[in-house]
This record gives C-alpha cells, sequence and structure tokens, in this order.
C-alpha cells in the first residue's frame, strides 16, 4: 500500500485484445466480495487495433481517488513487456512489478516510424520485476486466451484476498465452458510467483 495512505494502487497496462479490461474488472470484483471500497478508471487506446490500453483500480476502506499519478503504484501488472518500459515511471519506489514475458510491436514499429526497445526483459529484470511467462502457462492450464489470467494469479500473491475468492470471481465472470481452464490459469500464475 501507498505509504499516504491506505489504498492499494494497481494499474494494469497491455495493447488491444490480450484480455486487460476482464483482468482489471476480475481484479475490482474481487475486491468487493472481501469487503473493499473500489474506483476503476481506462483509458483505451485504439485497443481494436492493438493499441494501449491501461486500466487504474484502486482499492481500500474508502477510496477517494480513480487516478495514480507517477511514483504512486503500489502494483504494475504489464500485458506485455513494451508496456511494462513505457508504464515504469507510474511505480511507487517499493512497488511490485508483474510483466508478461512478450513484446508486441505496434503499428508505429510495424510501418518503420519507431523502434521497439531493446533488452526490455534485462531492462525491467534490474526493476525487480517477476517476468512470467503467461503464453506458456496458459497453454498448460488448457487454452493460450488465459494469458490474462495466469498474470492475474501472479499478481494475487500479493493482494490481501484469499485464493477462494479470486476464483470464485473467476467462475462467475467468464463462460462456463472456460472455467476449468482459467482456473488452472489462475493457479499456475500464483504457482509462478511463490515458487520463484
Amino acid at each position: 500500500m501507498n505509504q499516504n495512505s491506505s489504498t492499494i494502487r494497481v494499474l494494469l497496462a497491455g495493447v488491444g485484445g490480450q484480455g486487460t479490461i476482464l483482468a482489471a474488472d476480475l481484479l475490482a470484483k474481487t475486491a468487493i466480495a472481501s469487503g473493499y471500497q473500489v474506483k476503476l478508471s481506462e483509458i483505451h487506446g485504439m485497443s481494436q487495433r492493438g493499441g494501449s490500453v491501461t486500466t487504474v483500480v484502486n482499492i481500500g476502506r474508502e477510496v477517494h481517488s480513480m487516478v495514480i499519478g507517477e511514483g504512486e503504484a503500489d502494483y504494475l501488472l504489464a500485458f506485455e513487456t513494451t508496456e511494462a518500459l513505457r508504464n515504469l515511471p507510474f511505480l511507487a519506489p517499493a512497488g511490485k512489478l508483474y510483466a508478461n514475458d512478450v513484446q508486441i510491436s505496434p503499428l508505429p514499429v510495424l510501418t518503420g516510424k519507431a523502434s521497439m526497445p531493446t533488452m526490455p526483459a534485462a531492462r525491467l529484470a534490474e526493476r525487480g520485476c517477476h517476468l512470467v511467462d503467461a503464453h506458456e502457462l496458459a497453454v498448460k492450464a488448457g487454452s493460450p486466451k488465459c494469458a490474462n489470467v495466469v498474470l492475474l494469479g501472479a499478481l494475487s500473491t500479493g493482494m490481501p484476498f484469499s485464493a477462494e475468492v479470486w476464483e470464485e470471481q473467476i467462475r462467475s465472470k467468464v463462460p462456463e465452458k472456460t472455467i476449468e481452464a482459467n482456473i488452472a490459469a489462475f493457479r499456475l500464475g500464483r504457482d509462478s510467483v511463490e515458487v520463484a
């Protein structure tokens, strides 16, 4: 939690199509089911075309703001390494960083108008990032589409909510035929942090 308040500030960052918004919704619902207040704010930057998507989820007994300023995020959950680097300024000095170990080229890179950052995984590791191979773990769980839930599992290890409440929210939110794979993905994500 932020030193100046009892609010837990979480920033989720990814690109369109990665399930960032579903992950934020599951985080918010888990917090509410655990007796906390939540304020949520989303920014969609051409999310349909692989543009940046960031979501702020502020959690506490009393939450007064839905924004996060630079250096204020207690947790940064990034769905790919470039978005992790781009959003690093928002992470508090003692904040925790979890990132999917994948790099996705945005449209400006594909058209030659920009270049990708070099050695993103090494740069993130210097900041204490827990890199997760979410795609590999999602495939192991039974569906590559569950990578976002793998990342939630990793994040959950630092949150004050029980695994049972997380899993209850996952069961209520995802399509019935995908429940088993999503629960497996969540557990693999937790294990990836707890074993490391």
